[in-house]
């Protein structure tokens, strides 16, 4: 347990921070693999509009630092060519 009141503060701080980016990672995980599931089944016109989806959550998480900005971008690229590769 924290002594000084900084550690204390920081406890608490990172408690919320741990619930928000909890909620940031499920909402990316979610959005992928209803991407890839669609993918799966071959369903172009509905994949299409879960990649939109897919590029906003993975967007936020960058953008709160819950994942680095090259990530982000290398698996948005992945994504988008597994969608043109289904053509």
């Amino acid at each position: 347990m924290p002594i000084t009141t900084s550690a204390k503060k920081a406890l608490r701080s990172s408690a919320r921070k741990r619930v928000y980016n909890l909620a940031r990672k499920d909402n990316v995980t979610n959005a992928l693999k209803q991407f890839k599931k669609l993918i799966a089944e071959k369903n172009k016109e509905e994949a299409k509009k879960a990649l939109s989806l897919v590029y906003k959550a993975l967007d936020k998480a960058s953008k709160s630092g819950l994942l680095k900005k090259n990530t982000v971008s290398r698996k948005k690229s992945r994504l988008a060519l597994s969608l043109k590769r289904l053509a």
